[in-house]
């Protein structure tokens, strides 16, 4: 039975994630919450705040997800430095944490996989999404980096979602016109489930996939790659 550790599985896709990898997997998740029950360890982090807890992780870890996320979209006139500095502290050095504290137990795997969550709007330029476009670039510059340097032994792959049906997303879509405009914007015509980027997650967690790494995957309905006319 394989070891993950799942940041942020107290909610929205790391919820997911641990529910779908439950009965095959032993789990250990960190969050400011963390989930008590079906869990092999429980663990209270603050990702923008602490050093991460090394000693409260098992010895072999066969793979890391990293879920915490930020959605601040703003007029670029109106971001702050400390905007800027807050949405980089939560998503690439609370990942940069958490790496460089399991990065012991990873290398103790025969084939660990790492994934990371990067945004549509790091390809598909979007107005308002300066700050969380600035620094999800910097987490698939960081996936990059260590997927050449730990290879190859730790595969470290990100998935570039878009809008996606969680508690963080919920401020985008608390009317019914809300909701059909965000699915209205998508080739598939609806907007993401907490469920496909589990799935997606749960594949590059497998061996399935360990032929992949330093790779970005789009898994937003197919706002990035395409436009339909008519």
């Amino acid at each position: 039975m394989k070891n993950y550790l799942i940041i942020g599985a107290s909610r929205g896709i790391g919820a997911a994630l641990q529910q779908s990898l439950a009965p095959a997997a032993e789990l250990w998740n960190a969050s400011r919450e963390p989930v008590q029950e079906g869990v092999a360890g429980a663990i209270e982090w603050d990702a923008t705040a602490d050093e991460f807890p090394a000693d409260a992780l098992p010895a072999a870890l066969d793979g890391l997800v990293y879920c915490p996320g930020s959605i601040r979209l703003q007029p670029f006139s109106r971001l702050t430095d400390q905007a800027f500095t807050d949405d980089f502290e939560l998503n690439v050095l609370g990942a940069v944490r958490a790496i460089r504290a399991a990065l012991p137990a990873l290398k103790a795997a025969p084939h660990a996989s790492i994934v990371l969550y990067s945004t549509v709007a790091v390809t598909t330029g979007m107005p308002m999404h300066a700050s969380i476009a600035a620094a999800k670039g910097a987490v698939e510059g960081l996936t990059r980096s260590l997927a050449a340097e730990f290879a190859p032994g730790i595969r470290v792959n990100a998935i570039a979602p878009s809008l996606t049906d969680t508690p963080l997303a919920s401020g985008l879509l608390k009317t019914e016109r809300q909701r059909e405009a965000a699915a209205g914007r998508h080739p598939l015509e609806r907007v993401g489930r907490a469920e496909d980027l589990a799935a997606a997650t749960r594949f590059l967690l497998s061996d399935e996939s360990a032929w992949m790494t330093g790779q970005v995957i789009a898994v937003d309905g197919g706002l990035g790659a395409l436009r339909r006319f008519g």
